[in-house]
């Protein structure tokens, strides 16, 4: 385990998180792996994808990402760029990710922390949550997802109430908050 946060924070690139008070006000920036390491708060966000059915897109987050390796989730969850809008980043998450380009809305916002005792790194985001709708076929990359899925609501909540261990704990957090009535609604 130590040799893989040591080659991650040796490959750690140019990759920048916004840091951020408890209320969301920018205080800094930090290198992405340094933040997870060190739990410092920063700016996240989570996007629901819908389909004209009402099926909630999830994805299957790739076994090579750095903490929550192999979980289900919401279709896209990431980070803006330090000078980057929520949106224009949401955007281009979902493009990169999905390879979806749709209009999305800003529902609000959240924060939450959990640790993840497999790569020892810490979610502590300042996220906010993000809608779409989007009915064409999903050209995921590989690189960030494992597989994707459409499942309708009550269905999701069935397989989180029996499996949570196989969920993201920010997904769960999501779907158990005020907001997630507003992610399903029009």
């Amino acid at each position: 385990m130590l040799f893989f946060l040591i080659s991650l924070l040796m490959n750690k690139g140019s990759d920048k998180v916004i840091l951020v008070n408890s209320s969301g006000r920018k205080t800094g920036v930090s290198d992405k792996m340094e933040a997870h390491l060190n739990g410092a708060l920063h700016r996240a966000f989570s996007i629901f994808i819908y389909n004209e059915e009402g099926k909630m897109l999830l994805q299957k987050r790739a076994s090579s990402k750095y903490h929550f390796a192999n979980l289900w989730t919401n279709a896209c969850c990431s980070h803006p760029r330090p000078g980057e809008k929520i949106i224009t980043a949401a955007k281009r998450r979902l493009k990169e990710e999905l390879g979806i380009s749709t209009p999305l809305k800003l529902i609000g916002h959240l924060r939450y922390t959990f640790f993840d005792s497999q790569s020892l790194l810490t979610e502590n985001e300042f996220d906010f949550i993000l809608k779409g709708q989007f009915n064409s076929e999903i050209i995921y990359n590989p690189e960030e997802v494992a597989a994707v899925m459409w499942i309708l609501p009550h269905q999701l909540l069935q397989e989180v109430s029996t499996y949570p261990q196989n969920f993201t704990p920010w997904f769960k957090e999501i779907m158990s908050s005020p907001h997630f009535s507003q992610i399903q609604g029009n």
